[in-house]
């Protein structure tokens, strides 16, 4: 009989993001390096729900932030990516202006528990 502990515990295991009191409401906030695919990743808290996203646009592949931690446009009511101005919903991550209309960002598997952030 083959001993499944080690894989099953690897599927369960969450890396260690931020604190929740980290990531305001309405604010987002990016870490390098954080996926195994080479992307960094960012966060957005809207309406008391964290939102958690691969940091790259679908159309380019580029970082989406203009600047340190901003990944927002000026109304803080979409995700707008500095290369071309791609507006994507927060909630989905779906594009609904500019060159990637219909694709949607990369959603990274998160949980929030005890005051801590943990990816998948």
């Amino acid at each position: 009989m083959k001993d499944n502990t080690n894989q099953q515990y690897e599927k369960t295991v969450n890396q260690f993001l931020t604190k929740s009191t980290e990531i305001k409401e309405g604010e987002s906030k990016g870490w390098a390096d954080k996926t195994d695919c080479g992307a960094g990743i960012f966060a957005i808290r809207k309406q008391g729900k964290l939102f958690v996203y691969r940091n790259q646009c679908p159309h380019r592949g580029l970082p989406l932030e203009w600047i340190e931690n901003q990944f927002l446009d000026s109304s803080g009511e979409l995700i707008q990516c500095s290369s071309h101005g791609a507006l994507f919903t927060i909630e989905q991550g779906r594009c609904i202006a500019g060159p990637c209309v219909g694709q949607t960002l990369t959603p990274i598997e998160h949980e929030e528990r005890d005051g801590f952030i943990f990816i998948k």
